[in-house]
């Protein structure tokens, strides 16, 4: 027992360094985090998933409701607004086909049954929040392809919760109707919303009154829970529940709605700072002890898995460069097109969902987990990869001819460094040139 409070200490404190070498070295936390647990798992055998026992799927599911209720309120409506039509141009596109062609490789050559596969496909199609936010917000990228991967990272999140969720709510039925059942699940999703969006104007009306309570920065979260387990207790996703509380607590302005005024006693109130703050903090413990824990599940004995995974990682990497190619504008630098083309790191949510399908019985379930956790692994290390040998002038090179752009200088980090001094000699130019019209005018 002493030896596993050290090993756990130590875990999150390394997770914090990890933290920081992502900060300075562009090297994802949550890719250290997974070798951690390969080399404790699968290299070692110190621990097994065995170990956990039921409490694994508790933990799954837990990490699943804090990651979308954070999700949630980080998910701002006024920049899906302003950014539609880029997302539409890049994330959608992307989402979809990843399912398309993973699911035809999940039928076709992995031996899933079609409906399983497109469950695979749902699962892969997003990008990871987790490594895409951090990493994004080091690289001197334009503000705008900025925001359309760090908005695609959250709103993919949600499409492979909501997809994810539909094949798997799609077994519970036998019956053979794909209209009644698409009419089922879309119902339960929607009541699912309705849940949600109750229960966020319903907290956020009386938070103000919940502050004052001593020790109150939990009852947040346990609300969270109470609705997931309602909607749950009711035949309802759950996820979709927590998700949409965390969007109405993040965006109260919109759910205001004068006919609900006479209810409430006090404004809607939005999370502050510093409970945000406190729940980010259980996301990273969460996060912390999840990657290690698929790091000690990554199937190194069942190496079709990782074939597989390769496989997919790779199909999935070509289709980005060129949906990339045809998608983004030549205005964009060939720079921030070489950096859109990599971001396609799986990660927590995609990580999470693959042990969903094994808990409801799907067949194949447990063929979905492990080749989910071989992606996960292998996206993360080759975008790292890619990530680091983009600052070399060989690989910005190649990239330039792929965007057919030879005679145009490829953008570097430099450049981005230059932006003032330049736009300071534009100045003086100007002002030199109004100063010479005014003498020729006198």
């Amino acid at each position: 027992m002493g030896q596993t409070f050290i090993f756990l200490g130590i875990l999150i404190f390394s997770a914090h360094v990890f933290s920081a070498i992502f900060s300075r070295k562009k090297i994802p936390d949550v890719l250290l985090l997974m070798l951690i647990g390969i080399v404790i798992g699968p290299l070692f055998n110190w621990v097994s998933p065995s170990d956990f026992g039921v409490v694994g799927s508790v933990f799954a599911s837990l990490t699943l409701v804090f990651i979308l209720f954070e999700s949630g309120t980080d998910t701002s409506i006024q920049n899906l607004r302003d950014s539609w039509k880029n997302l539409v141009k890049v994330a959608i596109p992307s989402f979809f086909l990843s399912v398309g062609l993973v699911g035809v490789l999940g039928y076709t050559l992995f031996g899933l049954e079609l409906k399983a596969a497109l469950l695979l496909g749902s699962i892969l199609g997003g990008t990871s929040s987790a490594v895409v936010i951090p990493l994004v917000k080091q690289l001197p990228m334009s503000e705008e392809n900025r925001t359309v991967l760090v908005l695609e990272s959250a709103i993919t999140d949600v499409l492979c919760i909501v997809f994810a969720l539909a094949f798997i709510e799609s077994y519970k039925y036998s019956s053979v109707d794909v209209g009644g059942i698409i009419g089922k699940v879309v119902a339960s999703f929607i009541l699912a919303m309705m849940i949600g969006i109750a229960g966020g104007i319903m907290w956020s009306s009386i938070l103000e009154k919940i502050r004052k309570i001593q020790n109150s920065m939990f009852l947040t979260p346990a609300f969270v829970f109470v609705l997931y387990g309602l909607a749950e207790s009711m035949g309802y996703s759950g996820a979709i529940t927590a998700l949409a509380f965390g969007i109405v607590m993040g965006n109260t302005e919109y759910f205001e709605f004068s006919f609900l005024k006479k209810f409430q006693h006090n404004n809607m109130m939005r999370l502050e700072s510093h409970e945000k703050s406190f729940f980010s903090e259980i996301v990273f413990v969460l996060k912390t002890f999840f990657f290690v824990y698929i790091g000690l599940s990554i199937p190194f004995s069942d190496m079709r898995a990782l074939v597989y995974g390769l496989f997919i990682t790779m199909v999935l990497f070509i289709m980005r460069l060129l949906l990339t190619k045809f998608s983004i504008s030549n205005q964009s630098s060939d720079y921030d097109k070489t950096i859109i083309s990599m971001m396609i790191p799986k990660g927590l949510a995609a990580a999470v969902l693959a042990t969903l399908p094994e808990q409801a019985g799907v067949p194949g379930g447990e063929a979905i987990k492990y080749i989910t956790y071989s992606v996960v692994l292998i996206s993360i290390l080759i975008t790292s990869i890619l990530i680091l040998l983009n600052n070399k002038k060989g690989v910005q090179k190649i990239y330039g001819y792929f965007w057919n752009n030879k005679n145009k200088k490829t953008t570097t980090e430099n450049e981005f460094a230059e932006p003032v001094s330049n736009s300071t000699i534009d100045i003086f130019d100007i002002a030199s040139k109004n100063n010479e019209t005014t003498k020729t005018t006198e």
